[in-house]
């Protein structure tokens, strides 16, 4: 049973609104400073960051209208921080670096700060930020290589460290991340934009805690108590029940055996429980998931369920979350994670999936759950290198409100689409083809999104390209009568015309003259095509009972 804050003074009662207000304001600040000061594309262009704030105690205030994928990990970064240094002996002007899967981490190029705040000389919370960067290390440019088999290969891995005194870098780390990047500029750049986006949210805090007075930590603690009630009341108003769904990854990027991925929900009064007992033991390649990057998707559905509840730790209150040790879902160490985004997203379907059968009133087709990462890197023809990376959307599910939305960033995704502009100002590069993938929606009375279609062509000089997706081999499934969504599917067409496939996980060589072509998988239809009604089918696999 969740224990909840005493009431509020009547002084306090009429803060609680300006105070959730101020504090998510804050956050959104901070997002706006992270990207607006980053160096490198795949944060400025894609906006692949996040920004929160914390209390002492590590709960999570407020998060930034972002990015889940990253939002969900920032939570597991702070309680690593906390681990390691203690609160009472930080100090104003410190912060706190990690990328590790085993301390607070998701994967390898997610670096996270952490800096305390302080007013009056105590510590009020913590601002923290991460953000993907261009390359820490590893086997190959982007530090996602498809065909990992250790953590080893993927980067430089950094316990919970003091990285700056006085809101200055270490100059020690400095120069081993420096080192360790194959685009130090840009490490160096994107981390000075953590820094500051992470100042201006202790400054935002300083200021609210100053505004505020005595007050402060009561408000705090009633707006995640009052988010708990909020998720608790949505949750007790809906039918009780348990489901399972399963799915499969296209492969581990070692072998194209399909990895299974299977949950069970179970929701009783206002509690619900997400479980990944009988998901797949980890695996030789790098599709695992740490639990930093699972709690991305037990946060995005937690939120799902009461969205105008304040947008802090408040939601987690109802929820018991399984992750086995030693599987996909929560891997020992030394365990390749590079690719956890398909991990993450299939989870995330599987997670609305089995919640359709509880509450079908809120279900929808499956999203493709498809975000295509692509890392080039290389030497133009005048041997300058080059480095970029790029996350491709695919289409979401039709639902009975409509039809899915195509070439949308579905679930714990949000990145933004890569500029053409950009891409062929940065790489030697054409981009020959872009649009929505014909045909790839699964047909239905509302039909299931596009994905994507692109191709670049390789003008000048040489590289490799590290290529991940999923779909290749299975569909989204349509829901209620409507359609599967049509697979992922990519390709090189060499110079003299031979054409290559490729499969979910790869990594090439090409030059002057190549193509890659890749077409992202599309969203399931929901209804039967040319009615208006579903037909109300049973699901087609797995099993659920109500009680």
């Amino acid at each position: 049973m969740t224990l909840h804050a005493p009431p509020l003074p009547p002084a306090l009662l009429a803060r609680v609104e300006p105070m959730r207000l101020s504090l998510q304001a804050a956050a959104d600040r901070m997002q706006e400073s992270l990207i607006g000061g980053a160096f490198s594309s795949i944060a400025r262009e894609s906006g692949d960051g996040a920004a929160a704030l914390f209390l002492p105690d590590g709960r999570l205030a407020a998060q930034a209208n972002s990015l889940p994928l990253l939002l969900g990990a920032l939570g597991p970064a702070v309680a690593a921080v906390l681990a390691r240094f203690p609160a009472a002996e930080m100090r104003p002007g410190e912060a706190f670096l990690l990328n590790d899967p085993w301390a607070g981490g998701a994967h390898l190029p997610d670096l996270t700060l952490v800096r305390p705040a302080f007013h009056d000389g105590a510590l009020i919370g913590f601002a923290a930020a991460s953000l993907h960067h261009q390359d820490v290390g590893g086997t190959q440019p982007g530090s996602i290589p498809p065909d990992a088999t250790s953590v080893f290969h993927e980067g430089l891995r950094i316990p919970p460290l003091r990285s700056h005194v006085d809101d200055r870098p270490d100059p020690g780390i400095a120069a081993l991340l420096r080192a360790n990047s194959r685009t130090p500029e840009l490490l160096t750049g994107d981390l000075g934009a953590q820094l500051a986006a992470t100042r201006l949210g202790g400054a935002e805090l300083a200021r609210l805690a100053a505004r505020e007075g005595a007050g402060f930590a009561p408000l705090c603690a009633a707006l995640i108590d009052q988010s708990a009630r909020m998720t608790e009341a949505a949750l007790e108003a809906l039918p009780d029940g348990t489901a399972t769904w399963e799915d499969a990854l296209d492969g581990d990027g070692i072998t194209a055996a399909p990895v299974p991925l299977r949950v069970r929900l179970e929701k009783r009064g206002a509690r619900l429980a997400i479980d990944f007992t009988g998901t797949a033991p980890q695996t030789a390649g790098p599709v695992n998931a740490a639990p930093a990057a699972m709690m991305a998707a037990a946060l995005f559905f937690m939120r799902c369920l009461a969205p105008d509840a304040p947008n802090n730790a408040g939601c987690l209150a109802p929820l018991s979350l399984t992750l086995p040790e030693g599987s996909l879902v929560n891997p020992r160490f030394p365990a390749a994670v590079n690719a956890r985004t398909g991990t993450v997203k299939l989870a995330c379907n599987a997670i609305l999936g089995a919640w359709s059968r509880i509450c079908p009133e809120a279900a929808a087709a499956a999203h493709a759950g498809v975000a295509a990462v692509l890392a080039f890197g290389g030497e133009d023809g005048a041997g300058r290198p080059f480095f970029l990376t790029e996350i491709v959307a695919s289409g979401a599910g039709g639902s009975a409100a409509g039809p899915g939305a195509g070439g949308l960033s579905t679930d714990v995704g949000n990145a933004r689409n890569m500029p053409i502009e950009l891409l062929e100002a940065r790489l030697p590069l054409r981009v020959e083809a872009y649009g929505l993938a014909p045909g790839s929606g699964g047909a239905g009375a509302g039909p299931g999104g596009r994905g994507i279609l692109r191709e670049w062509r390789l003008l000048e000089g040489h590289g490799t390209v590290s290529y991940r997706s999923e779909r290749h081999a299975t569909r989204a499934r349509g829901a209620e009568g409507g359609a599967d969504g049509a697979p992922s599917r990519a390709w090189v067409e060499r110079a003299d015309g031979r054409r290559e496939a490729l499969p979910a996980r790869a990594r090439f060589a090409w030059t002057a003259g190549d193509l890659l072509h890749i077409e992202t998988a599309g969203g399931g239809g929901w209804g039967r095509p040319g009615t208006a009604k579903n037909t109300r089918q049973a699901p087609t696999d797995g099993e659920s009972h109500e009680t």
